[in-house]
């Protein structure tokens, strides 16, 4: 385990990056988050985070980042986020370019784009992954002119071709290292500072895109980066059913109007798999918020995906729905080892208890 001091160090020199100039797009923020998510969602069955990322991962996750963020915001259009010359950010204008050309009202999220426009997708982010090749990997740990390289290595130089990388991505073999090589002890500390870095990623990349566009900050961050952006109505009444119409926390019957909630926080990390969506009383949803549950509910949570697991499947192909049970345990694994031993973990309205940690890892080990 990295030490406090390895961590905020990290942090100091994140800060020291995010803070530099030298950054006319918003690409150092979604570098930055899809690293960080990376290596929450790469960790092993063991607890351990990834020691290697690839520029396709990176690609593929940052395209997710923006999806949302090109559509229009009221009156004002796609938000511009960078580009000289007031134009808009090469990888978000490919991006509202892809989502035009698909705009046939089966591809408003992301996993039905990816379905429905497979080949198409495929050249959207090999496109993107030669924009970070290019650009922001090699720059993102620069500050000023000088390059630390604190965060990763990485094994091209500023002269690489495109048809060097191509290959990598498709049929023919290629040489190129796609590899980003992190840090000793630097993919533990940022799972470990995830509480910290991701809310101060969202709101200086809210901040940036408000100054660019000339806009007041307030509602920016919620509308680039809310988890109501994914409507999640398709899925509401099936997780209704998959629960015999009772409240995932309370096990009561279901009266009346349902919410679905994120069983590990939206506002520690994005997912919007099916796994993590649970169906529950607004009162018990309300009461839980950004909350981590209990060791009671981890045990609920990994029954009825066991129990379920052939409804799950069945629900995922009929509503188009992202599902990577692997991925969400992964997440799951990496928030809960890294809670200090005093924190506190909600039960019911009102109601926490203790970390209990070694019986929730051995639940989540043993799913």
């Amino acid at each position: 385990m990295a030490s406090d001091a390895g961590a905020i160090a990290l942090a100091e020199r994140v800060l020291g990056i995010l803070d530099e100039g030298g950054f006319s797009a918003t690409y150092k923020f979604a570098l930055f988050t899809a690293i960080l998510d990376l290596c929450i969602e790469k960790t092993t069955i063991h607890g351990a985070p990834p020691e290697t990322l690839t520029t396709r991962q990176l690609a593929e996750k940052v395209v997710e980042l923006y999806w949302n963020h090109v559509t229009p915001y009221g009156t004002c259009g796609t938000l511009r986020q960078g580009g000289g010359h007031g134009e808009q950010a090469t990888i978000v204008r490919r991006i509202e370019e892809a989502r035009t050309r698909w705009a046939d009202g089966q591809t408003e999220t992301l996993h039905r784009a990816r379905q429905k426009h497979e080949l198409e997708f495929g050249r959207l982010v090999t496109d993107v992954e030669w924009t970070l090749i290019q650009m922001p990997i090699p720059r993102l740990q620069k500050l000023g002119r000088d390059e630390d390289r604190f965060l990763y290595e990485y094994n091209w130089t500023e002269d690489i071709r495109r048809s060097t990388v191509t290959g990598c991505a498709g049929t023919t073999a290629s040489e190129f290292d796609n590899r980003l090589l992190l840090r000793p002890g630097v993919a533990e500390q940022l799972v470990r500072l995830n509480g910290i870095l991701r809310p101060l990623f969202y709101r200086e990349w809210a901040a940036m895109v408000a100054r660019m566009n000339q806009l007041p900050e307030a509602e920016l961050e919620r509308f680039l980066f809310g988890s109501e952006r994914t409507p999640l109505n398709a899925v509401r009444n099936p997780l209704r059913d998959l629960q015999d119409n009772r409240c995932f926390y309370c096990e009561e019957r279901i009266t009346g109007p349902a919410d679905v909630d994120h069983f590990i926080p939206w506002s520690r990390y994005p997912d919007d798999g099916l796994d993590n969506l649970v169906a529950a009383h607004p009162k018990c949803n309300n009461s839980k918020r950004d909350f981590l549950a209990a060791a009671d509910h981890v045990e609920h949570w990994k029954a009825r995906g066991r129990r379920r697991a052939t409804e799950f499947a069945a629900l995922a192909t009929d509503a188009c729905w992202p599902r990577d049970t692997d991925r969400t345990k992964a997440v799951a694994k990496a928030i809960y080892s890294r809670l200090p031993d005093g924190a506190k973990l909600w039960i019911a309205p009102s109601s926490f208890g203790p970390n209990d940690r070694s019986r929730i890892l051995d639940l989540l080990q043993d799913w």
